[in-house]
């Protein structure tokens, strides 16, 4: 029995059918294990599960073929698994009766305000009991699938902190009995906080990975895109927080860059590179509706600014003709409603466009995120339009050690390799 924080890798193994199963995994994580947590009301029994089941498919697909519904065939044989381990176990006899129930695969009639499996699972993990970070920690490794070293990544923590932080979290959800049900109305608007930040994240694993193996994760990206619609289906029986809006508009207006974000040789294209005829029109238009709506209700937070900001950058026909102003503007306003040193990171990249790479380095400088990739970057890029080629080098080389990903690497490397040689002017990231 495999324990829930040592689930399989399938992508450790070789062969057509690994390859398979890796991609299916990818792809099907979340909707399975949120299936297995609806059929067994046990996070762990879930993860077990599905494990094992993982574990079978490593050994049999090579030899049978793929089945024509992988992510079927994962349910069915987790879900006999998790059986088999109720009856080994000996459960009370309530247990039995709802193991008795779990062969019948008809999907539950929807009842309560969330009937989606995946975001009643971001729900039940964003219980008020559970510290935020281990509840937006224990969603990512859920429903994303993602691993313990990258959701570290994602809070700017070691990898032993974060399994600690994602063990606790599972341990207290079953201490405290912490159901995996429907949630009731009162439960969303006081989730709601810990469920927007789980989807940001999910989204952000998604367009910009951060494995070695993916420049980007369109199917996390789809997916905390196809939450976020649904949370706003579900949000309007709350009032309608701008922020669920405001969050899908950011993603959007990010996704719609998807298609000129990685050039044919594999590595990232930053925002002033990229050949702007090849976002989608559809979903800027879509963004700037949100966004318009968003401005008109004048209840501004984090997501609704991060997404205004976006909204600028995408208004531009040309790099040149940004606003600069403006998106300074806008970061100042979300300094002070989500003060935070990558806020005030992100807002320097913006004051090097009005007054100079000198003022926006000495800012930089002055912030201290040497275990976050983008400082090393932002700050080599300053450098390198300076002049100081030496130091600008260091700091590539500083950035290219605090990445995985393989765009956002072989675009380090490409200018660290062009200093002292003409570049061009601007280098925001994509």
């Amino acid at each position: 029995m495999t324990t829930p924080d040592h689930v399989p890798d399938p992508d450790a193994a070789t062969g057509l059918g690994a390859d398979a199963v890796a991609d299916v995994v990818r792809a099907e994580y979340g909707r399975v294990v949120a299936g297995l947590i609806r059929r067994f009301g046990d996070i762990g029994l879930a993860e077990d599960a599905l494990g094992e089941a993982i574990v079978i498919a490593l050994e049999r697909w090579p030899q049978d073929g793929v089945p024509p519904n992988p992510a079927g065939w994962l349910t069915t044989t987790a879900a006999r698994k998790g059986l088999d381990h109720l009856r080994r176990e000996k459960v009370r006899d309530e247990k039995y009766a709802e193991a008795a129930m779990l062969t019948d695969t008809t999907p539950p009639e929807a009842t309560g305000p969330v009937a989606d499996d995946r975001l009643r699972l971001v729900f039940t993990c964003c219980h008020p009991a559970l510290a935020e970070p281990a509840r937006v920690a224990l969603t990512l490794r859920l429903l994303g699938g993602l691993t313990v070293a990258e959701i570290a990544k994602a809070f700017l923590v070691p990898e032993t902190t974060m399994a600690q932080r994602i063990t606790r979290a599972k341990a207290k959800i079953a201490k405290a009995r912490i159901p995996y049900r429907i949630p009731e109305q009162a439960d969303l608007a006081e989730r709601l906080d810990g469920v927007l930040a789980v989807l940001y994240l999910v989204y952000n694993e998604g367009y910009l990975s951060s494995g070695p193996d993916d420049a980007d994760r369109p199917d996390l990206a789809g997916e905390a895109i196809r939450l976020t619609r649904a949370l706003r289906s579900v949000a309007d029986g709350i009032g309608s927080p701008p922020e669920v809006d405001g969050l899908l508009a950011l993603m959007l207006l990010a996704q719609a860059r998807r298609p000129a974000r990685i050039a044919p040789d594999g590595s990232l294209v930053t925002l002033d590179e990229q050949d702007r005829s090849r976002w989608d029109s559809a979903l800027v238009d879509e963004g700037h509706a949100l966004v318009r709506g968003c401005l008109a209700r004048n209840r501004p937070g984090p997501y609704q600014l991060q997404a205004a900001i976006q909204a600028v950058h995408t208004d531009a026909t040309e790099a040149s003709l940004t606003d600069w102003s403006q998106v300074v503007a806008l970061y100042d306003q979300l300094l002070v409603v989500s003060p935070s040193p990558v806020v005030a990171l992100n807002r320097a990249v913006a004051v090097a466009e009005l007054d100079g790479p000198q003022v926006a380095l000495s800012i930089v400088e002055g912030l201290g995120l040497t275990a976050y990739g983008p400082w090393h970057a932002t700050r080599a890029d300053l450098l390198r339009r300076l002049g100081r080629n030496e130091d600008a080098r260091r700091a590539y080389t500083g950035a290219i050690a605090t990445t995985e990903n393989p765009a956002e690497r072989a675009w380090l490397a490409t200018r660290r390799a062009t200093l002292g040689r003409a570049t061009s002017r601007r280098g925001s990231r994509a």
